[in-house]
């Protein structure tokens, strides 16, 4: 790989590989992200190089390695381009089958994906009703382009905005464009980009405040935020594994714009795929002139290192994520002073998260005017959300802001995945709230969603059914918020230890109202007296359900019941008079606690039941009943 000397030479290989005649020969399109990978991606990936080896297609077909193309639950998957033809849930038989209807130019249209609700096939990605409500503007890269071959990503306009600034050599311009855009940081809280971004220009080189020789020589560092701990979000790694490229490349525009010599990427190492992908990308970059000294023939120099985080879901923080770069225990700390006046080793430094930096390349290349269009006022762009849950149509989902819940989960989602009706949706991970199903007509921003007791965080997006309990969600994110907390402040490390206490003794009969009031209380005084997001946000769920769900509480307080049918304690599995003694629940029970003849009505021993479900998960019947 030869290093471009220039913005010219830049130019003209993006040219040459654009106008490559490779590019109009179909192309096999296998998603191969850590999802597809599980699912089966990689043998699929086998038998199409054998049959285009075997068969001598060679020359005829193109084979694509991609990221995750969304629709997680069809994988593995395949599209074919350039008709978009999509085949979800392929064997390697079907695979095979995939490859001569390519060569012959045909579609296998028993292998296209039939949708459930209308029975009709959809012969284009764009046809599925999974695709048709979201406005694609990052995800649809990933589509394009092989993660490891950068290549790849020039010949698909990458890079283009970089070159574009570097020719305008107008930081200021950059600075204003990003917030003329509107962009909100993805990650959290939603604090301007551009304003971030002006904040750490206008500051001047930081000196070196920490001495110790780790601390590098440059002046100011960019932080691209990779942590994404939330239970069930994945937006931000499917990102760095489809598309490493596109955020090297808002990071390279975002140092020329504030004066940043060194960037950081901190990626939980729980991610092997993206950092496997990010380490390539980086190499590639560095040895095509596009990342170290002097760009592209430049005197602009920036470079990126990788940091693999351990995994403590307060990193996610700015603050401890700093401290924890710098080699020191990830705890917070407190602000002001803030990090683009003081952050690694003392120095200037602006965070964002991955899909934020993203978003760059999109603003610079098509104008904040145009990147307005789509949203909202004050809420413009797309979100990246991971759907799952009790959805049908689980996946990732990238949408305008301001669509509404209803749209998401019902539309996009397909509804329920069972006969059971959805209850609630929980957004923005553990921190999050948890929203009812008659509120579902709210529209998605991060001004809405503050306004019902939740927040958007990175974008985890839960769907929850009828047999759902409110009781025990609030205890499941409230133990892991409990667990998660660094201890520095007393009220954060204490007080999530107390609230999950209190919910336990309401979900296994023990709790009393006057708890429910101490309970709703406590939860007050986390919010408003600990130090960073995680003690702050950690009373959202039990908030929330408090807000939206209080007579479920007194359910299990007065009445000593779960409605759900999930808290064991307050439950009872009993066989009524549909049992046809077909003896699926005799088998199943791992303490022999039901009896009875074979096609006679079968009861259930209490003193030896667990109530674990085994028998209700197996009863074709509807003859186990919760009581």
């Amino acid at each position: 790989m030869e290093k471009l000397k220039s913005i010219k030479e830049f130019k003209s290989l993006q040219g040459r590989l654009a106008a490559s005649p490779e590019k109009a020969i179909p192309t096999i399109v296998i998603s191969a992200g850590t999802c597809g990978q599980a699912s089966g991606a990689n043998d699929l990936i086998r038998v199409a190089k054998r049959e285009i080896l075997n068969k001598k297609l060679s020359g005829k077909i193109r084979l694509r390695i991609t990221g995750c193309h969304g629709f997680c639950e069809m994988e593995p998957s395949v599209l074919v381009e350039p008709n978009r033809t999509f085949y979800p849930k392929l064997s390697q038989k079907d695979m095979a089958k995939v490859v001569d209807a390519v060569a012959k130019g045909e579609v296998a249209k028993d292998l296209l994906y039939k949708d459930p609700k209308t029975g009709k096939l959809a012969e284009t990605q764009e046809d599925m009703p999974f695709y048709q409500k979201q406005v694609r503007t990052i995800l649809a890269q990933n589509e394009k382009v092989d993660p490891i071959r950068i290549y790849n990503y020039i010949e698909n306009g990458g890079y283009s905005a970089l070159t574009k600034v570097l020719e305008k050599s107008n930081p200021k311009w950059i600075v204003d464009e990003v917030k003329a855009s509107g962009l909100r940081g993805r990650g959290g809280a939603g604090f301007l980009a551009g304003l971030k971004w002006e904040m750490l220009a206008n500051q001047k080189n930081g000196r070196r405040i920490d001495p110790s020789p780790e601390s590098g020589s440059g002046g100011k560092y960019l932080v691209c935020n990779g942590d994404e701990g939330d239970p069930g979000a994945y937006m931000d790694r499917s990102v760095l594994e489809g598309n490493p490229h596109s955020i090297i490349e808002g990071m390279i525009i975002g140092a020329f714009a504030t004066g940043a010599t060194e960037g950081v990427f901190y990626v939980r190492t729980e991610y092997p795929l993206a950092i496997k992908h990010l380490v390539i990308a980086l190499r590639q970059a560095r040895e095509l002139g596009l990342l170290g000294k002097n760009i592209l023939g430049t005197d602009f120099s920036f470079d990126i290192n990788l940091v693999r985080g351990a995994g403590a879901f307060v990193c996610g923080e700015e603050t401890a994520l700093m401290r924890s770069i710098e080699g020191k225990i990830g705890e917070p700390r407190q602000r002001p002073p803030y990090p683009v006046v003081k952050g690694i080793y003392g120095k200037p430094t602006a965070i964002n998260n991955v899909e934020t930096w993203a978003n760059i390349p999109v603003i610079i290349n098509h104008g904040a005017k145009e990147f307005v269009k789509i949203g909202t006022k004050n809420n413009s762009g797309t979100k990246i959300f991971s759907l799952v849950g009790k959805a049908k149509n689980t996946g990732l989902v990238e949408v305008p802001m301001g669509i509404t819940i209803d749209e998401i989960v019902n539309d996009i989602g397909g509804g329920s995945v069972s006969k059971a009706k959805i209850k609630a949706v929980q957004t923005g991970g553990p921190s999050g709230g948890c929203i009812p199903a008659k509120m579902f007509d709210l529209p998605i921003d991060y001004d809405s969603l503050n306004k019902a007791g939740s927040i958007m965080g990175s974008g985890g997006m839960i769907v929850m059914d009828e047999n759902t309990c409110m009781v025990d969600v609030a205890k499941y994110f409230t133990n892991f918020l409990k667990d998660e907390s660094c201890g520095k402040c007393f009220t954060c490390r204490k007080g999530t230890q107390r609230m999950w206490e209190i919910l336990d003794d309401i979900s296994t009969g023990k709790g009393t109202v006057a708890e429910l009031d101490l309970l709703e209380e406590l939860a007050n005084v986390v919010r408003d007296t600990t130090m960073c997001q995680l003690g702050q946000t950690a009373p959202n769920p039990v908030l929330s359900t408090l807000r939206y769900f209080r007579d479920e509480y007194l359910e299990h307080i007065n009445n000593k019941k779960c409605p759900a049918g999930v808290c064991k304690e307050l439950i009872t599995y009993s066989i009524n008079e549909n049992c046809t003694g077909c003896q699926l629940c005799v088998k199943q029970c791992p303490e022999n606690a039901i009896t009875g003849k074979k096609k006679e009505k079968h009861t259930v021993d209490q003193a030896k039941c667990i109530k674990c479900g085994a028998c209700r998960s197996v009863c074709k019947f509807d003859a186990v009943t919760i009581q």
